[in-house]
């Protein structure tokens, strides 16, 4: 039995590979590669566990008593993988055979096949006369000539000492240097959290989370989680270095950054705000500082971010970088809605076993060089469960491949244009600032904002584009949503209200079109009712006979709105009172009439109570309204009788004005801009009712409001006989005004 152990790598070039999962005793055939081991040739080996050890050995199962060929390692909970590949082409089997070499591992034919004990015995073997170093344990393994092994372990002050160089005092055979293994290394990438341990979870809900809390500086870095195209699947979406005695520092979307809520331009340069290094390249933008000795590098691209610490065992922190699956404690206060859950269709363009397929790209060339370096199976696990619900669009599966080269570059191997072999496309970037209910996306091929899936589906479950129309008086207006009409291929410049020279305004910071017309502008339809007043106008796409093609569809919206049409309301006066006046509210429509009596044909002597009126004088009644707009609708005096009692139904009865033209057996009545604006005015000889004994006589007008557009409202009244000849306006509820005064 030798203690030593042989290296096994990790390498996928081929589907021409078996895994078998060992949990016992295991007996393996590996007839496609045989195994050479000092001097013989093997193509079975049995694997068991005992205590702290496994052990793998070609002519049966170890025993402590036994003699056999075995190699150990160390007992990971009674568990392990391996993986046989005996189909390398060409390229693969020189990528490998170079690699052993430049290890020291003589080999001297080129390699066809491999097999090798996942993450377990990774980095644990030592060909005979040569030391190794642990580098995440700071400890070294020498194996001599005669194949016995002695295990040295650094303790402090032995390090990595932040330049990839590995120290260690208290060893007295110097020791060959080597990079640095990188503890502190979390990834957040689309839901997923990997944290320093790489221990995997994810977050499932749109809320605010604490990555990393110094509890003794006050330090933390938050990340915002928020939803794509699904509402059921989240992403990182922005992180928030909150210094507690300094300014906090936001990484944004389109990497951009905002320092004390002001935003920064940064550039490759390295531009400095209260201790943190800020600088930006092509790939996003990356915060250096330090706290409390510890150094501290932030990445974020917009999709992944990603932290670096020189250390990971500091007991002052908290947060999902140090335990993935604390989310209850990390989640910090916001918005309840944050963690209401969703459940969506599912999406059944997915084949889950392509995905699978694709994510597992990182255990190939050239990603497995790093394999060693950076366990892939946390990132393999994120991009499967993630691209297993969410559709692989806007360069989604590029981002968990770009997360773990950017992991390998901490550790500093080259993954030798990764980007080829992965057909990877650089990250989508939006020329223009998304909003908050946006995120940048494909839109038919093009990088555009596209809007949220909870925002949306507000209006796409209603088949809607936009909200629904404002209505205040007589103005409306409509609001359509940027991102929807860009998902809908509609130019929001080619659209506009029924006259053409009427188009939307677009807020430059949501991303909402707005449109708004008044009553008598734009092309603006009125209709009425008995009880309704209806503005109607539409949304269009612009026709323009000199376009011989279009590559837009075309759009019609119509919107309007309906106001209860304005009525007049009984007001009794009495002229003694002099004049009066009042204020009314009919649904959307605030107005105030007055009416008045005057003496001469100026409206300049307004009768009073002092006032001498006498039978057969002439008086002139002025109807006043305050609150409409002329341009809209027209004050119809239709009707006014006279009563010797209060009730306007009394006998006798005596009929000043009928269907809005003067009474034509009564010379004395005149009619004046009757149906022409707001007011209008009648006068008439003063008289009494004869045989009664009262002196008061009461004054009854029927008023009628008329909606002027294609509408004539002034009576048609015959200039000889001074009758109506047709009714021009339509009717609503008329209104009864009463004027008493006293003779």
């Amino acid at each position: 039995f030798y203690e030593c152990s042989f290296f096994f790598y990790v390498s996928i070039f081929s589907d021409a590979y078996v895994t078998i999962y060992i949990n016992n005793n295991t007996q393996v055939q590996t007839n496609g590669c045989s195994i050479s081991y000092y001097g013989q040739e093997y193509s079975t080996f049995y694997t068991n566990f005992t205590g702290e050890d496994m052990f793998i050995c070609f002519n049966g199962y170890y025993t402590p008593d036994s003699n056999r060929d075995c190699i150990k390692a160390p007992n990971t909970e009674n568990r392990t993988f391996l993986l046989l590949y005996d189909d390398l082409d060409t390229n693969s089997g020189t990528f490998w055979t170079n690699l052993f070499l430049s290890e020291g591992i003589p080999i001297t034919n080129n390699i066809t096949c491999i097999f090798f004990f996942t993450y377990y015995i990774v980095s644990f073997g030592v060909t005979p006369g040569t030391t190794r170093q642990d580098l995440e344990t700071c400890s070294s393994m020498t194996c001599s000539n005669s194949s016995i092994a002695s295990m040295e372990t650094c303790s402090p002050p032995g390090q990595c000492d932040g330049n990839g160089i590995f120290m260690c005092n208290n060893i007295t055979k110097p020791l060959e240097s080597q990079l640095c293994s990188v503890k502190g290394l979390c990834t957040v990438t689309g839901p997923t959290v990997i944290d320093f341990s790489e221990q995997i979870n994810s977050v499932s809900d749109r809320c605010e989370y604490s990555l990393l809390h110094d509890q003794s500086t006050g330090f933390s870095l938050k990340a915002n989680f928020l939803e794509r195209r699904r509402r059921d699947v989240s992403f990182v979406d922005s992180l928030t270095l909150d210094f507690s005695d300094s300014d906090d520092i936001q990484l944004l979307q389109g990497h951009r950054v905002k320092v004390t809520g002001s935003p920064v331009t940064l550039t490759s340069s390295v531009q400095t705000f209260s201790g943190v290094d800020l600088s930006k390249d092509q790939t996003g933008v990356t915060a250096n500082f330090s706290l409390d000795g510890l150094s501290m590098s932030v990445f974020f691209d917009g999709t992944t971010a990603q932290i670096y610490l020189n250390k990971s065992n500091s007991l002052t922190y908290e947060g999902l970088c140090v335990d993935s699956s604390s989310s209850s404690s990390s989640r910090l206060p916001s918005n309840s809605s944050c963690q209401d859950q969703y459940v969506d269709t599912g999406d059944d363009t997915i084949d889950c076993a392509v995905v699978t397929q694709q994510c597992s790209i990182l255990k190939s060339a050239p990603f497995s060089s790093c394999n060693l370096y950076v366990d892939p199976e946390p990132y393999i696990i994120a991009c499967r469960s993630t691209l297993c619900k969410y559709p692989s669009v806007d360069n989604l599966r590029c981002q968990f491949l770009e997360a773990y080269a950017k992991a390998c570059e901490k550790k500093q191997v080259d993954l030798q244009n990764w980007w080829t072999t992965a057909q990877y496309h650089p990250e989508l970037i939006c020329e223009d600032k998304c909003s908050d209910h946006e995120f940048c996306g494909d839109i038919h091929g093009n990088t555009d904002c596209r809007c949220r899936a909870i925002f949306a589906s507000q209006y796409t479950e209603q088949n809607r584009l936009g909200g629904p129309t404002v209505c205040q008086d007589n103005t409306a207006s409509l609001t359509l949503v940027g991102c929807l009409l860009k998902e809908k291929s509609i130019d929001y410049t080619h659209l506009h209200l029924s006259d053409q020279t009427c188009t939307g305004v677009m807020d430059p910071d949501s991303h909402m079109l707005s449109f708004s017309f008044s009553s008598d502008s734009c092309g603006t339809e009125v209709k009425t009712n008995n009880s309704q007043v209806t503005f109607t106008n539409a949304v269009m796409t612009r026709n323009s006979s000199s376009d011989v093609i279009t590559r837009h569809d075309k759009v019609f919206i119509e919107f309007s709105c309906s106001h209860p049409k304005p009525q007049l309301q009984n007001v009794a006066f009495k002229i003694i009172d002099n004049w009066f006046v009042t204020f009314l509210q009919s649904g959307e429509w605030k107005y105030s009439v007055t009416m008045k009596a005057y003496s001469d044909a100026a409206h300049t002597q307004l009768l009073d109570p002092k006032s001498d009126i006498r039978l057969n004088q002439k008086i002139w009644i002025v109807l006043e309204t305050n609150g409409l707009n002329k341009d809209v609708v027209s004050v119809v005096t239709d009707s006014c009788w006279a009563t010797s009692e209060d009730s306007p139904n009394s006998t006798p009865r005596y009929d000043l004005i009928r269907d809005g033209c003067a009474n034509a057996d009564d010379g004395t009545v005149n009619v004046m801009g009757n149906g022409e604006g707001t007011s209008n005015s009648f006068s008439f000889n003063m008289f009494e009712f004869s045989g009664k004994e009262t002196s008061e006589v009461y004054l009854h007008c029927q008023l009628q409001l008329c909606v002027k557009k294609n509408n004539n409202c002034v009576p048609g009244c015959s200039f000889a006989g001074r009758r109506r000849r047709s009714l021009r306006y339509r009717r609503g509820a008329p209104a009864l005004i009463s004027m008493v005064w006293t003779h």
